[in-house]
């Protein structure tokens, strides 16, 4: 099956409903494009992660500053 869409202003263009449904995407999802070694372009869509997400993801012994870590990850994990 094949799709195809209009580019407008800005370069934006519309996911087609079929497969916004199928995949189940939503607004704030992330959509990856790739080239391949053929020069074929992928598409690939995926969940924005945010911090809640994560949180229980791994386990320390470590103490850990909540506050810290949130700073730090709002800054991109900078040292």
């Amino acid at each position: 099956m094949s799709f195809s869409t209009k580019i407008y202003k800005g370069f934006q263009t519309v996911i087609p409903s079929e497969i916004r449904k199928k995949l189940n995407l939503e607004v704030d999802d992330i959509v990856e494009w790739f080239f391949d070694e053929t020069g074929s372009i992928n598409i690939e869509f995926r969940k924005r992660s945010n911090f809640e997400d994560i949180i229980g993801i791994g386990e320390s012994e470590e103490k850990t500053d909540a506050v810290k870590l949130k700073k730090r990850i709002a800054q991109g994990f900078k040292p």
